[in-house]
């Protein structure tokens, strides 16, 4: 159900409240408008409405709706979700300000109802507020999985995964089958992810993938208990119900994979740690920091799924609008396969040591980054204290969201063709992904920037490669690259309204 629908159902459930509502009302003080003419200059903003603030504005697509008012209100914009004061940051130097330089007051999270009941009560990395635990929790992650050691030592995995994915192409090309790319993708950002957490252990039995999706569509929907929690009984959009029933599935699971682990006994001699579940069982019980926090068996789950969720939802969406790109723009798509024709040859498949080689590619994913960020808006942030910007007051508890989407089409930053896809864009100018350029932040910056970052990027730039070099692609059915639907989802993620289908001829020598 998009918003505007359930607004119509929330607005129809209020003009039953009568009393309740004036009672509401002054109790939340929610009839104020955006920009207050007493008191602290708030940012500019769209006029609230009671109740439910500015939560009209928004439909099936926020991060558009957000990019259209900011041209009005700036890039630095207050609305009133429901009772929820927010901040919507559209620009790179706006970014720059709250993600940099005022990165101390701005690295927390609000909690949400998802985090709440998906992430055994906000225990995990994504969605935990900032603090002791938090930062603990990131460190162990970085160092036992997302260090470049470790992404280095999975390098053998990825290989294998790739080549399992060129030799099934090789079969479709051979009997002139079209494919799902998407799901093939999905397919195979899945396995990787799951060796690197559950190891050769890991039973085909738990196909996690549609349990996945689910996650990433409850933890984006845009949920009204969130913004009017005195609507969480009623459960209009239904999303609790879901939630539990996601959390009861991922919950059982996880069960049977740990206890897998439990009763090989490896995870008692460092040495064999072959995976992230044998280092989080090490771990259990023993303090992390000074504060004597300690991981037990919900810990592990919950970051157990923000590691999951993390690693395939993003990078298998990078690597289908990416290739969704390459198809309507058959010039670029030669462009990359003739610089892998160069660097690689054709006698065999890509290597990991040969990415840094491909200028290219890099140009090209950077340039489908732009225009599909992985996150369209952030995770939203939380200010810790009051603060002045640029001479507005921002208020303690605000909700602080960085439009990514909108960064990427800043006419000040990427000249009027903003939405074309144009990969030479980037060959005059350094501009990178990893949060230290502001005008294009796909995984975020600052304390809350994307740990998984680096093991994002080495997938999405091998797996690509992979299906560039082994083979020509041509749309299936006659259709013509103009033709394809390039419609988009909102969620945490931005994945693509319909699936890859396209043609593979192989054409190595090999």
């Amino acid at each position: 159900m998009s918003p505007p629908s359930l607004l119509s159902s929330v607005l129809v459930l209020l003009g039953f409240l009568g009393p309740v509502i004036y009672i509401l009302n002054a109790t939340f003080r929610l009839w104020r408008p955006t920009h207050q003419k007493n008191g602290p200059k708030l940012p500019p903003g769209p006029p609230a409405l009671p109740i439910i603030g500015n939560l009209h504005l928004l439909g099936k697509l926020p991060h558009r709706d957000l990019h259209f008012l900011a041209k009005k209100y700036g890039p630095i914009m207050s609305l009133r979700l429901g009772y929820v004061p927010t901040i919507v940051v559209s620009s790179p130097a706006a970014a720059e300000l709250f993600l940099k330089t005022h990165d101390t007051i701005f690295c927390s999270r609000p909690r949400v109802q998802g985090s709440l009941i998906m992430s055994y009560g906000t225990k995990g990395l994504a969605f935990t507020a900032y603090g002791p635990y938090w930062r603990n929790v990131r460190k162990l992650c970085t160092v036992h999985l997302l260090s470049a050691s470790k992404i280095e030592r999975f390098a053998p995995m990825r290989r294998e995964e790739t080549t399992l994915v060129v030799n099934s192409l090789k079969n479709a090309a051979a009997k002139g089958e079209a494919v799902d790319v998407s799901a093939l993708v999905e397919d195979v950002i899945g396995k990787m992810i799951c060796r690197m957490l559950f190891g050769s252990s890991f039973s085909t039995e738990f196909d996690l993938k549609p349990v996945i999706k689910e996650g990433m569509t409850l933890v984006g929907a845009f949920n009204l208990s969130d913004y009017l929690p005195w609507l969480a009984p009623l459960d209009l959009q239904g999303l609790t119900r879901r939630m539990k029933a996601y959390s009861r599935t991922m919950d059982e699971v996880l069960e049977k994979m740990i206890d897998e682990h439990e009763k090989d006994g490896q995870w008692q001699q460092k040495e064999l740690h072959r995976d992230f579940i044998d280092v989080m069982l090490s771990l259990i019980n023993q303090p992390t920091n000074t504060n004597n926090d300690q991981i037990d068996r919900a810990n592990m789950k919950a970051i157990i799924i923000d590691m999951i969720s993390g690693g395939f939802d993003t990078s298998a969406t990078a690597i289908e609008w990416t290739f969704s790109e390459l198809l309507r723009h058959p010039r670029v798509m030669e462009s990359a396969q003739q610089e892998l024709q160069k660097v690689v040859g054709m006698d065999r498949m890509v290597e990991e040591a040969d990415l840094s080689k491909l200028p290219y590619l890099e140009m090209v994913i950077k340039e489908s980054l732009r225009l599909h960020p992985v996150a369209p808006l952030s995770v939203p942030h939380e200010s810790m204290e009051d603060i002045t910007i640029n001479g507005y007051h921002i208020p303690k508890k605000s909700r602080i969201i960085v439009n990514s989407w909108a960064i990427g089409r800043d006419p000040d930053v990427w000249s009027d063709n903003v939405g074309e896809f144009v990969p030479e864009r980037f060959q005059d100018i350094n501009i990178d992904v990893r949060g230290q350029d502001f005008q294009l932040i796909p995984f975020g910056s600052g304390r809350r920037g994307c740990p998984g970052m680096q093991l994002g990027l080495t997938t999405v730039r091998l797996v690509l490669a992979q299906l560039l070099h082994c083979f020509r692609w041509n749309l299936p059915d006659g259709m013509q690259p103009i033709d394809l639907d390039m419609n988009e989802v909102f969620g945490l993620s931005m994945p693509r309204a319909s699936h890859v289908l396209a043609s593979p001829t192989y054409r190595l020598l090999c």
